[in-house]
């Protein structure tokens, strides 16, 4: 006889069987996600099914993201044993538990999911009807296999006094050891992580990273192209015990980068996909179809899986947008640093539609008087005109904000006619450390003063990578640090070589940023140690360097 679904009080409201089953509705953006059933457990193992314990296992861990006031989404994935002559199974429906503690005792939600080859025996299911502002557990159970136990949280509405979030990017697998993740599983104080994309490399072994020395050598070892080979680098991606440790910890807030999908990607092409390499649509919709299946998060528009553009809310204390710089609206990369081309008003980086909705939300923000406006997005904001630097009409780089210059200024422009304040990028993709004031001209004294913050129009805080690497010596990295602050006034930090993650401390008062730095990551254990702090005042727009502080 099937139990029946615990009546629990959750959020000062008891969960019936006919509420648990309007609130743990499914995540319905097919063919990526199974969907939940009845809140009925399915028959026990040996009720004519044919399943034991042993024709499954969860060696992928499990992970939560996308957490909202009243949800989230819950993964895993179910590995069906291998047996000589038995095809694996075209349907295997999977039992998941949301509870109060670690030991999965004070149940509060259950049901079903199914999920088969067709999406890779992912399982994503949105749990809905828990309270906000709440940590929970979680786990899954499938033919009597039981899958690690998770830990989430939802979040909060109403005043809010702080947020401490960790920020990464750009996990290269035959780089090194994920000991970034490691060393943020291990904080018991974080309300989220963002990941800002490059979650997976698509190189073949070599092309960027030797891991044969150290046993991590990428599955397959060719570049990715085909929904296979992307889903098999997500596979194995998801079997590395930091990455599983930081997931089953913290929930997760994740958006790609062009690693994701290939190296330099923009709206109609990439410039690491070749003629030889089939269809680039064929290929990017493999990509994101892998990524969908294989990443905790919503579809932010069920018919359009393209569009991961997407916002949340923190409270009165921040506004988080999540942005895409590559695929959905970018221009293709020029080939000439000093191409006329550059200089196109029309030039698009985030493309129309979702630049216009990145205003809304800036605007909506200030009119809700959230604090806060987090951005965190792939490239480059802030201005980097290189050592010596470049030619007026040219760019230091053709991957960055500064070779989108029209769209970026319509960014700026944005920003100062709204009058919106305390706007915060958070950037990957760069593999260095580094905080700098934003102003239209920060090279101009007439445009921004450097002591005072005058001019600054928002503040950048870019992210180190988890192990993808900078400057190849720290005598590189310090000779190129001080070249660049001799001519960068608006730089507030700066690092090249050391690989890592940034720790945010956010109150209404402040925002407190440091940059974590583990010892290596071509050695089975690494430590961290406090790299750089500084801090911008609500208001200033104007990043302080912290005295001690790395």
């Amino acid at each position: 006889m099937a139990k029946r679904i615990r009546r629990t009080l959750v959020g000062g409201d008891r969960v019936t069987r006919r509420r648990f089953l309007a609130r743990a509705t499914p995540l319905s953006i097919a063919p990526w996600l199974g969907a939940c059933g009845s809140g009925e457990p399915g028959p026990a193992p040996d009720a004519g099914t044919g399943v034991s314990a042993a024709d499954y296992e969860f060696l992928h861990g499990v992970a939560s993201g996308d957490p909202l006031p009243d949800g989230v989404v819950l993964w895993t994935r179910v590995t069906p044993r291998a047996s000589d002559g038995v095809a694996p199974p075209a349907v295997v429906t999977v039992l998941w538990r949301v509870a109060l503690d670690a030991q999965m005792s004070e149940v509060v939600l259950e049901g079903e999911a199914t999920t088969g080859p067709d999406i890779d025996y992912t399982v994503k299911v949105y749990v809905r009807g828990l309270a906000s502002a709440s940590r929970y557990h979680y786990s899954f159970q499938a033919g009597g296999a039981a899958s690690p136990v998770g830990t989430t949280r939802t979040l909060p509405v109403g005043s809010v006094s702080s947020l401490r979030l960790a920020v990464t990017s750009c996990a290269n697998y035959p780089q090194g050891f994920f000991h970034a993740y490691r060393q943020i599983a291990a904080r018991t104080d974080l309300d989220v992580v963002l990941y800002l994309g490059d979650y997976i490399y698509e190189y073949a072994n070599v092309v960027y990273g030797d891991g044969y020395p150290i046993g991590r050598v990428p599955e397959p070892n060719r570049e990715v192209i085909s929904l296979s080979d992307y889903r098999r680098r997500h596979a194995q991606y998801k079997l590395d015990p930091d990455l599983q440790a930081v997931h089953g910890a913290h929930p997760a807030l994740v958006v790609w980068d062009d690693h994701d999908i290939t190296d330099n990607a923009y709206r109609d092409g990439a410039e690491n996909h070749q003629s030889g390499e089939g269809d680039w649509e064929a290929r990017k919709q493999a990509a994101v179809t892998a990524f969908y299946e294989w990443i905790p998060i919503r579809a932010a528009d069920p018919s359009d899986p393209l569009r991961i553009y997407r916002s949340f809310a923190y409270g009165d204390l921040v506004d988080l947008t999540l942005l895409d710089t590559r695929i959905v609206g970018r221009d293709a990369l020029t080939a000439d640093y000093c191409d006329p081309r550059l200089q196109d008003p029309a030039r698009q980086l985030l493309g129309p539609e979702q630049e216009a909705w990145f205003f809304e939300q800036l605007a909506q923000s200030k009119s809700r008087a959230t604090r806060w406006r987090l951005v965190g997005q792939q490239v480059a904001f802030g201005q980097f005109v290189g050592n010596p630097p470049v030619a007026a009409g040219c760019v230091a780089s053709r991957d960055k904000w500064s070779a989108y210059p029209a769209a970026r200024a319509r960014v700026l422009d944005a920003i100062a006619r709204g009058g919106i304040d305390n706007v915060v990028f958070l950037t990957g993709d760069a593999h260095f450390s580094c905080g700098l004031d934003i102003a239209r001209d920060p090279f101009d004294p007439a445009v921004y003063d450097p002591a005072s913050g005058n001019g600054s129009l928002a503040v950048e805080l870019i992210v180190p990578g988890v192990t993808s690497a900078g400057a190849a010596s720290t005598d590189d990295a310090l000779a190129g640090s001080r070249a660049l602050s001799e001519n960068h006034p608006h730089l507030a930090f700066l690092d090249l070589f050391y690989q890592g993650y940034l720790l945010l401390d956010v109150t209404h008062e402040r925002l407190h940023a440091e940059w974590y730095f583990v010892s290596s990551v071509r050695e089975p254990a690494a430590s961290e140690r406090l790299g750089g702090t500084v801090v911008v005042a609500a208001g200033q727009n104007h990043l302080t360097r912290e005295p001690g502080g790395g």
